[in-house]
């Protein structure tokens, strides 16, 4: 009889979309994580800082530190509203996968059967004496899952990417707020490929690209699209791309990191000016915005296999797919990915810890955890090892100059699960 029990749950398990039947976990020491991130607030190093965990379907974990408007004396809350920037990018491939699921599309389609303006790309291929680019054919088109997995050979114009394409990038300048994704795509079709679809990974404007294709795919415009089937059917009704005026005193300052002192504060008018007007571009790589609240509801729809609250996004065996490692390992040129990120895969718009950490100064977390970041220095991470989730926010550029990351998993995974943090020196 326990046999058949044993077996009726095992099955009753994997029919409700469960990811983990691992062993009950450790509690997050909520004391151990005020510290932690009290500790950036009171040394200056952060302006303020905030934090959600759930774990086992409940909050278990809610803090916030320092101010959300330092100048006003306004703290960081609940309610404030931060700019997600590259987390937008998860929600962008959450809703493409819906349209995957109607058969709108195949992975491995070339994107170029829906987007017709990247037809015709050259790859870059080093320089002439004169300093001009050799261009060359692609070996292959790029794919939808090369756009998933950032390894389609499309640029970002940043500075991790190739200065020989610098000046056309500027002139191009594809992500302007003046221009709909159709021009976008225009605009992109006219700058070559980084390097040939399928042989690095490199972050890149293929996110944007995705908008395009959920609009295309779907007749519906990419925002509208994102709102009407992921957004307001997970309740996340403070996450949008522009922010409607009586909710901009919400907004948090976004500060700048400042070497010699305290940050030093972004002019308002340059860091809202994509969220506070209506513009033509629509990106799927940045530009909403949320709440701790709202993007812990987005997270935990992933944890729960594609299903919150009795809403279902996205079914359990699409959740499985976009949270596993599709980087084949002969790709071995990923730029910044394992220095920043850890030890990772990429999977669809997530990356995926495929082994522990390694080294004392790695970040902690369970292997099969997945995640991104934004610019602004936040976080989220979906843990099915530990039936967890954690969002964490602050308002902060460059990315990654204060180890607040890095204390924060410390923190959560010293209760929870000791077995996740990086070796000790």
């Amino acid at each position: 009889m326990r046999r058949q029990s044993l077996i009726a749950i095992f099955a009753l398990a994997l029919l409700s979309g469960c990811t983990s039947l691992a062993a009950p976990t450790g509690s997050v020491d909520g004391a151990r994580v005020d510290a932690a991130l009290k500790s950036f607030t009171d040394s200056g190093k952060l302006v303020g800082v905030s934090a959600l965990v759930t774990k086992d379907g409940r909050e278990v974990y809610y803090g916030a530190f320092g101010y959300a408007d330092r100048e006003a004396a306004k703290p960081m809350a609940r309610d404030t509203i931060v700019q997600i920037y590259s987390m937008t990018k998860p929600i962008t491939g959450v809703a493409l996968m819906t349209l995957w699921e109607e058969g709108k599309f195949k992975l491995d389609d070339p994107v170029a059967k829906y987007i017709p303006e990247l037809a015709n790309v050259k790859v870059y291929s080093g320089t002439d004496a004169s300093g001009v680019p050799i261009l060359v054919a692609p070996n292959r088109p790029m794919t939808i899952r090369d756009l998933a997995r950032h390894t389609a050979g499309l640029t970002y114009c940043g500075n991790d990417n190739l200065p020989a394409l610098k000046p056309q990038c500027t002139a191009a300048d594809p992500l302007a707020l003046e221009n709909t994704l159709d021009q976008f795509a225009q605009k992109l079709g006219t700058l070559p490929l980084e390097y040939q679809p399928g042989e690095k990974w490199r972050y890149s404007y293929a996110a944007d690209v995705q908008a395009l294709l959920i609009q295309r795919l779907s007749g519906v415009p990419y925002d509208q699209y994102v709102q009407e089937h992921v957004l307001k059917p997970l309740g996340m009704i403070h996450t949008g791309l522009y922010v409607a005026s009586e909710n901009q005193g919400k907004l948090a300052a976004l500060y700048d990191w400042n070497p010699d002192g305290a940050p030093i504060r972004r002019p308002d008018e340059k860091a809202f000016r994509l969220n506070t007007h209506h513009w033509p571009l629509t990106p799927g790589g940045f530009g909403l915005t949320s709440t701790l609240g709202d993007y812990t509801r987005f997270a935990r729809m992933l944890l729960n296999g594609g299903e919150l609250d009795g809403v279902r996004i996205l079914k359990p065996a699409t959740v499985r797919l976009m949270s596993t490692s599709v980087l084949d390992p002969a790709i071995t040129e990923r730029i910044w990915l394992p220095t920043d990120k850890g030890e990772v895969g990429f999977g669809i718009d997530f990356a995926v810890r495929t082994d522990p950490p390694s080294k004392p100064d790695g970040k902690a977390g369970a292997v099969g955890e997945f995640f991104w970041d934004g610019a602004a220095y936040t976080l989220f991470w979906v843990d099915p090892k530990n039936n967890l989730t954690a969002v964490f926010f602050t308002q902060l550029m460059p990315f990654g100059k204060v180890p607040a990351q890095k204390a924060f998993r410390d923190a959560v995974y010293e209760g929870v699960d000791p077995s996740a943090l990086p070796p000790k020196q």
